[in-house]
């Protein structure tokens, strides 16, 4: 019997399908084309770990205004370059960085780093110009920088002249632009007091002040205005409401504990002269106060309570506070300077000699231990390199020659060091009248002692063995000076 073949059940033969061979190489190139682009980073591995968010610039913004507003100028000035890194062509950014950066040049002792600041202040508010030509309150903060800049101990005669007509230029085009804005108008009246136009200045600061009073920067000028009429009661109460908005802002501390050593300065009495005095000591210690506690070793507030202490004639604590100023910055000659000034007012002149060395020629690290009147354990010795005579160092260097020319002796003549500093002096500042007397009367002391110099003549004037004057050139004279 034949039977057919049985039907493989458990074993089946392998068969081909078209289809599936297709489906598995289609996979298979997608597989590759995938790895291809992950590979030339055109599509992100989803196994990366998840980007750390990037900061927008209106945080930094945030961050630069807490800081500030808190007196940490430093650091909202890093917090707003940063934003700018973020956003450079944000004009809104870039007008209230160089409106911190002016501000902080307030705090900044010598020439060179409050010219340094303010430098980049205008860069930042030429930036924001070029951004936005046609925003008024970016306008008005240029105009602020340019006003800051105009001074002539800084710039010189002439730009201190083209940068004050072009920051009233400036505050016009802003109003032009917004005639509401009370930024605009404070600056403007700012500008005004330092082209010598107090009336209007005036004027444009009481509206401003009915427009917006919330605004520390409308009671700073208004108090600046108030300065400059001589009304310094009235310009500490306006310092007053202007700390009340920013109370960890130093320097409104500063100038409010400013005005009242000028009225102490001018008070008859003595004892209405020494409560005035202790006012101003308030202040100046409430800055210190925040500036201990936010960490910041800033020597201004000590250089006002020096300052204070010494129109008091209290020399010795005055020079306790400058040595403490140079603790915070050892290698700062202005320090060295005003610590000098102060000896020579109590008569510690040999005192004097290495401190104001230090200040105009500069010394060594061991130099300046002698020139701060000695190192403590914790003093460190520190290089220090002189100052250019200028109008902020021009005291220091005629007080060091007048010093040196009257304690010179036949025997340690040391005229020719002191004749260098007084004809550099009278080179550059000898058409004062004031400053050629101190040049004449260091000339008369040498020659009596056989000394001879270039440029010297002789002269009648009385010789004086010590500056006891101490000129500063200055366009507002109404304005009670820092620190």
């Amino acid at each position: 019997m034949n039977l057919s073949p049985r039907r493989p059940i458990y074993n089946r033969r392998a068969e081909s399908n078209v289809y599936r061979m297709f489906f598995w190489a289609l996979l298979v190139l997608g597989g590759v084309w995938l790895l291809i682009q992950m590979h030339t980073g055109r599509i992100e591995s989803p196994f990366q770990p998840t980007p750390t968010p990037t900061r927008t610039s209106q945080s930094y913004a945030l961050e630069g205004d807490a800081q500030f507003t808190s007196g940490q100028l430093d650091l909202a000035i890093t917090a707003y370059k940063q934003g700018v890194q973020v956003d450079p062509s944000n004009a809104e950014l870039w007008a209230e960085l160089a409106r911190i950066q002016t501000y902080s040049s307030q705090l900044l002792l010598t020439d060179a780093t409050q010219n340094a600041r303010l430098q980049d202040a205008l860069a930042s508010a030429n930036q924001a110009e070029s951004l936005a030509p046609d925003d008024s309150t970016v306008h008005a903060i240029r105009a602020f920088v340019l006003d800051w800049n105009a001074n002539p101990s800084l710039v010189g005669d002439k730009q201190a002249q083209d940068d004050l007509l072009q920051a009233d230029q400036e505050a016009v085009h802003a109003l032009q632009l917004d005639n509401t804005n009370t930024l605009a108008l404070a600056f403007y009246a700012e500008i005004l007091v330092d082209e010598q136009k107090w009336t209007q200045a005036e004027q444009e600061i009481k509206q401003a002040m009915d427009r917006d009073p919330s605004l520390m920067d409308v009671h700073r000028v208004y108090a600046y205005v108030l300065e400059s009429l001589g009304e310094y009661n009235e310009a500490i109460q306006e310092y007053d409401k202007a700390i009340a908005i920013t109370p960890n802002l130093t320097f409104l501390y500063l100038r409010a504990g400013a005005n009242y050593r000028r009225l102490g300065f001018a008070s008859p009495n003595d004892a209405v002269q020494k409560q005035l005095f202790e006012s101003s000591l308030e202040y100046f210690a409430k800055a210190v106060a925040i500036n201990k506690q936010l960490g910041i070793k800033d020597p201004v507030p000590y250089l006002s309570i020096a300052k204070t202490y010494s129109q008091e004639g209290e020399y010795f604590i005055a020079a306790r506070n400058v040595q403490v100023a140079i603790e915070f910055q050892p290698d700062n000659p202005d320090l060295y300077g005003q610590l000098g000034i102060i000896y020579q007012k109590s008569r510690n002149y040999e005192g004097a000699i290495p401190a104001l060395k230090c200040a105009i020629k500069g010394c060594t690290a061991q130099e300046s231990c002698d020139g701060r009147g000695g190192c403590g354990t914790g003093d460190v010795p520190t290089q220090v390199t002189g100052m250019p005579l200028s109008d902020s160092s021009l005291p220091y260097y005629y007080t060091y020659g007048s010093i040196v020319a009257a304690l010179s002796r036949p025997d340690a003549n040391n005229c020719s060091d002191a004749m260098n500093v007084l004809q550099e002096v009278n080179v550059k500042y000898g058409s004062d009248p004031t400053i050629a007397g101190i040049v004449q009367s260091g000339e008369a002391i040498c020659q009596s002692l056989g000394t001879t110099t270039q440029n010297s003549t002789p002269t009648s004037v009385p010789p004086q063995t010590l500056a006891t004057s101490t000129p500063y050139p200055t366009s507002n004279p109404a304005t009670p000076e820092l620190p």
